[in-house]
């Protein structure tokens, strides 16, 4: 078969784009032809390892004309396009001549898949693909986290995709009810496990991973530490990523006399040596899709302190067997359950081994098939009904 991905920017980093390039790269391995469409290019190479049998292509080239994204929101607002609303997280990148070549190169297809990967893609996939074409949109993201803007277009024009396909059953649930009359599938995001090296439990660390933006919550997770390294003084924090909060963050850091204990290296590529030598995983979201990088360090048995945000944590996580769960934007609650992991190495021990155990649920063997399966059922014709997917 053949599987076309359209990405905003394919050679970027983040979650959305990772789990893209590893489902088109298990798609290749399994002999479909696959291609990855990049919107934008902003960077020489791809930061993620690509199969070699995936065609990479690019619509807008933009590493001569686009220094910072603060100039292409500046470039947006004069010349904006007309079908992104508003409110879509990715709205600067929408200029008037991005989002006709995303038209032009939608509306040029005939045959084969198509899987687009966001709101703003979604939306221009359902108005203007070609016929002949299965559209299928992913969603990354929980439908609470969008604005009116999004969800009253999602409304309008979702309808007329052959599927929706989201992370979690919490997820589902909100987008049947918005469109009720779209197969809404649940297909977790697969994260690999074997080989990975458990965590021994030797290092008094806390690690949490993720772009150094509001979403991510990290001004919260500072002084929730603060509260418990008081009782647990050998202890520190890691925070691995970048992004534009990052001096605010350090700020915070000073403000709580936290210099030495707090420690915010930027992005890493040793992430899987980062994790094994954490004791405690902290996922301090406003929002989520699925976390991945929770799922991640659980798979090197790191049990996880999370605030139960929309949506993700509690759905991957039984509180008190894996991991501890507390109330959305409680600092004190995260505090306390951090308190309750740092002292206690045996309970550490009990719920790193029970979250590798719940992160072989996302391995690529299971995952992937579902993916062949409904790609397979949509070409064919056949009815994606919910009650089908659901028992699967």
């Amino acid at each position: 078969m053949i599987i076309r991905y359209l990405l905003l920017h394919a050679y970027g980093m983040g979650g959305t784009i990772r789990t893209v390039v590893n489902q088109a790269n298990a798609m290749a391995g399994a002999g479909h032809r696959v291609e990855i469409v990049s919107v934008v290019r902003r960077r020489d190479e791809p930061q993620f390892g690509i199969d070699p049998r995936v065609r990479l292509s690019t619509l807008v080239d933009q590493r001569d004309s686009v220094k910072a994204d603060s100039l292409a929101r500046k470039v947006w607002r004069r010349a904006r396009g007309k079908i992104v609303p508003y409110g879509e997280f990715a709205a600067g990148y929408f200029t008037e001549r991005v989002e006709r070549a995303v038209m032009d190169y939608v509306s040029s297809l005939r045959d084969g898949i198509l899987v687009t990967t966001r709101p703003a893609l979604n939306l221009i996939s359902a108005r203007r693909a070609g016929r002949g074409v299965v559209r299928v949109a992913q969603e990354h993201m929980n439908l609470a986290a969008y604005p009116d803007t999004i969800r009253s277009e999602i409304a309008r024009h979702y309808g007329r995709f052959n599927a929706v396909v989201v992370l979690t059953e919490t997820n589902r649930a909100e987008y049947r009810q918005l469109v009720p009359h779209t197969p809404v599938v649940r297909i977790p995001n697969a994260v690999r496990v074997s080989n990975r090296q458990p965590s021994l439990q030797e290092k008094p660390v806390v690690v949490a991973v993720g772009r150094l933006v509001p979403q991510k919550g990290f001004d919260l997770l500072i002084p929730a530490f603060a509260q418990a390294v008081r009782g647990h003084p050998e202890w520190s924090l890691r925070i691995l990523g970048s992004g534009p909060a990052g001096d605010r963050l350090r700020g915070l850091v000073t403000q709580h006399g936290l210099g030495g204990r707090v420690h915010l290296p930027g992005r890493t590529d040793q992430i899987d040596k980062e994790l094994a030598e954490a004791s405690v995983y902290a996922l301090s979201s406003r929002f989520e899709g699925l976390p991945m990088a929770m799922i991640e360090a659980m798979s090197h048995a790191l049990p996880v302190v999370a605030f139960d945000c929309p949506t993700g944590p509690a759905d991957v996580l039984t509180h008190g067997t894996d991991g501890l769960l507390v109330p959305p934007r409680d600092v004190d609650g995260l505090a306390a359950a951090l308190d309750r992991l740092m002292g206690d190495r045996r309970l550490r021990l009990r719920m790193g081994a029970a979250a590798a155990e719940t992160a072989h649920d996302y391995v690529p063997e299971i995952v992937m098939p579902l993916w062949e399966d409904l790609f397979a059922d949509l070409l064919s014709g056949e009815n994606v009904s919910d009650s089908y997917w659901t028992a699967r």
